[in-house]
């Protein structure tokens, strides 16, 4: 797979999120809002009915990273998950930008580190927003 990869992903495309996860219910519910919204169709991994190997992946690795998948049937895991959504929602130029070398990097590490401690974040900042 090259860098610019998901610039190439096919609407419809499927994202799979935590809907346990502060974050990932934010980022549903802005995408909700979208006028692209009929290009996603959102899926729940949390929900009771959700198997992720009927989609061919392991729970854990689901819960561990974004998975979408387009409709070519191509997989985007991780960052590449978020620029592919984007470019499908039509921020091309700046998915193209987030895949320059340098930048592509740095926003690959940040999105590992994030991943890995989302749950403890998200309750840190949901704690924070109900004291406001």
């Amino acid at each position: 797979m090259n860098r610019f990869t998901p610039l190439k992903a096919r609407p419809p495309v499927t994202l799979f999120h935590d809907g346990h996860c502060p974050f990932c219910r934010q980022e549903i519910a802005w995408l909700a809002k979208h006028h692209h919204i009929d290009h996603i169709a959102l899926v729940d991994i949390q929900d009771e009915y959700f198997n992720a190997q009927t989609h061919g992946c392991e729970f854990t690795a689901m819960m561990g990273q974004l998975h979408l998948q387009d409709s070519q049937g191509k997989w985007y895991i991780g960052m590449d998950a978020s620029r592919a959504l984007y470019a499908v929602l039509g921020y091309r130029r700046l998915v193209w930008i987030s895949c320059l070398p340098g930048i592509r990097g740095l926003m690959n590490a940040g999105y590992r580190f994030f991943a890995r401690r989302r749950i403890r974040i998200g309750q840190w900042w949901e704690k924070r927003q109900s004291k406001a």
